[in-house]
């Protein structure tokens, strides 16, 4: 198969009913190469990189519309009847049209005076996992992988959802609270892009202690707060993304649920943790 350019060396289905794509290829281009995977094979599961994938020892992921199939702000949102406002201003940030930081301030801002405990109506109603989410971070949990949840929602959702899908640890915003009700104000520092970025870094870091060279590293995203980590990572795999995400990861999933990122880095069935 030749595209632009660029030959295709050889190619295989991984699972014909996800089409997840596995190529090898003698050109360099990461680019051209995914133009050619693009015009070929269309909607695909798919990973570029110039080595054999390995089993990363860091994973790194988003929250909203990557392990879970909402977001958690736009369903709390729904709560106090402006769900149609604060979700037009969610999807121009995760296409990288707003600041995130003043668009979630913003955001944050109209939910003033709900009640908390909207936000356990909202887990239990609304909030589900994406297919494949717990079996992902199960399976790379017990080869070994280090798994971190790096989202630009709240503590108040990502923690029951880290415990549910079975990461080890969470960095998001916290919600301020006081009589039982939303300040419309956050509570300490905001984690925006970059702090996903120096979160994949530093985890890479603790694990690489003592070693000659960098550990492997994994991370999920879906939107444009996710680009740095996934610009940063050993394989940086866009989740149904959005398309300045998409064009900035090295692999991409768009037609499978998450266990084709198992797939992609070569993980066999027999190891997955199935639930």
């Amino acid at each position: 198969m030749e595209q632009a350019g660029t030959q295709l060396a050889s190619a295989a289905l991984l699972d014909a009913g996800a089409q997840t794509v596995q190529l090898g290829s003698p050109d360099s281009d990461a680019g051209v190469l995914r133009g050619a995977i693009d015009a070929h094979f269309g909607a695909s599961d798919g990973l570029v990189c110039d080595h054999e994938p390995i089993l990363p020892k860091v994973f790194i992921s988003d929250m909203d519309s990557t392990m879970i199939g909402q977001e958690c702000i736009d369903e709390l949102a729904d709560f106090a009847g402006l769900k149609a406002k604060i979700a037009d201003i969610t999807e121009r940030a995760m296409q990288g049209e707003l600041d995130f930081e003043s668009a979630l301030r913003e955001r944050v801002g109209l939910l003033k005076g709900l009640r908390e405990s909207a936000v356990d109506d909202c887990l239990a109603e609304r909030i589900r996992p994406m297919p494949g989410a717990r079996v992902l971070v199960q399976t790379l949990r017990k080869l070994g992988c280090r798994t971190v949840l790096v989202t630009g929602g709240f503590h108040h959702f990502a923690d029951p959802i880290a415990a549910m899908l079975g990461f080890e640890h969470v960095v998001g915003n916290r919600l301020g609270v006081a009589d039982g009700k939303l300040t419309g104000e956050l509570a300490g520092p905001v984690v925006d892009s970059s702090v996903k970025k120096a979160t994949l870094i530093a985890e890479v870091e603790a694990a690489s202690a003592g070693l000659e060279r960098p550990v492997a590293s994994l991370a999920t995203g879906d939107g444009a707060n996710d680009i740095p980590m996934l610009v940063e990572a050993t394989y940086g795999l866009a989740y149904y993304a959005k398309p300045k995400a998409r064009a900035a990861a090295n692999g991409w999933v768009e037609r499978g649920d998450l266990t084709s990122v198992l797939r992609l880095l070569g993980i066999d069935e027999q190891d997955w943790v199935l639930d």
